[in-house]
């Protein structure tokens, strides 16, 4: 699944996408070569519907298992989640404009998590996307945040042209635009070296409501967008499209864009859901 080399351009990056780092980082070198061939391929996961609980035990597992040394391997997950709406560490109830009692008409719950970003409705027609690895797997520096989410939101935006969408990426204002608002919100996390959360792309939603949800953090750079809410990729094209032809662009795209020769696709969950929810959820910090 490689490509020809591309170039990522440079564009502002924040310490709030992750835990370690306060600056921001040069853009990085070509993740293609020698070097990339050498490394160890992607395992992509395509998997079903969890509950947040589970995702994010699953998440902490998976982060620690690629963290050890000859561990797991470079880890795709491509997911969805049952409704429920997060808020990261940019966000506040405040970007969530429904009351509690609406929150409790439309069976939806509120859960901060400690990945970067903002508040962000999930649900069916939507595609989670969580890369977990460490930087040095992915062929990057220790330090080389910027060039992780450099080449993730390249990753994206190439993928969604691939399934014919015109997506824009706007300098300073994390995750992929369309005509209808935001198509790929991201927000990560890096911690001691390992990645892990990544986005979430909109598809077909069949799920309420994004238009009561703020998603894109409030910040000089998002002040002149036209729409902070989400749209989708269905709405921005006027047609049915089918979320496994986006998971599938997703797994390709990615992987080139961190410079994978070779992507091992597989189907169901990298560990068992049910030992996996039970242990212990990750540790939320609220920042911003």
């Amino acid at each position: 699944m490689g490509s020809p080399s591309r170039r990522f351009g440079s564009q502002p990056l924040f310490a709030w996408y992750n835990d370690d780092m306060t600056a921001a980082f040069p853009e990085p070198s070509s993740p293609h070569g020698a070097a990339a061939r050498g490394r160890r391929p992607l395992a992509a996961w395509l998997a079903g519907r969890l509950s947040l609980d589970a995702a994010l035990a699953m998440g902490e597992r998976l982060a620690w298992e690629v963290s050890e040394p000859g561990g797991r391997p470079p880890t795709l997950l491509v997911h969805e989640l049952e409704p429920v709406i997060t808020i990261g560490r940019l966000g506040s109830r405040a970007d969530v404009q429904l009351t509690d009692d609406e929150l409790r008409e439309r069976r939806l719950t509120l859960r901060f998590v400690g990945r970067g970003g903002g508040a962000v409705p999930h649900g069916p027609g939507q595609v989670c996307v969580s890369l977990f690895a460490t930087l040095e797997d992915l062929g990057l520096s220790w330090h080389d945040v910027g060039g992780y989410l450099a080449r993730l939101e390249a990753g994206l935006e190439a993928a969604l042209r691939q399934v014919r969408c015109g997506p824009i990426r706007h300098p300073g204002v994390p995750g992929v635009f369309g005509r209808t608002g935001l198509l790929a919100a991201v927000g990560v996390t890096v911690r001691r070296g390992v990645v892990r959360h990544g986005a979430f792309v909109n598809v077909s939603p069949g799920f309420e409501p994004l238009d009561a949800v703020q998603a894109v953090p409030r910040s000089p750079f998002a002040a002149g967008l036209p729409t902070r809410t989400m749209g989708s990729v269905q709405a921005d094209l006027q047609r049915k499209v089918r979320p496994q032809d986006v998971r599938t662009a997703i797994v390709q795209q990615v992987g080139d864009a961190f410079g994978f020769t070779r992507t091992s696709i597989q189907s169901g969950f990298p560990v068992p859901v049910p030992v996996v929810a039970a242990r212990t959820m990750e540790a939320v910090s609220r920042v911003g």
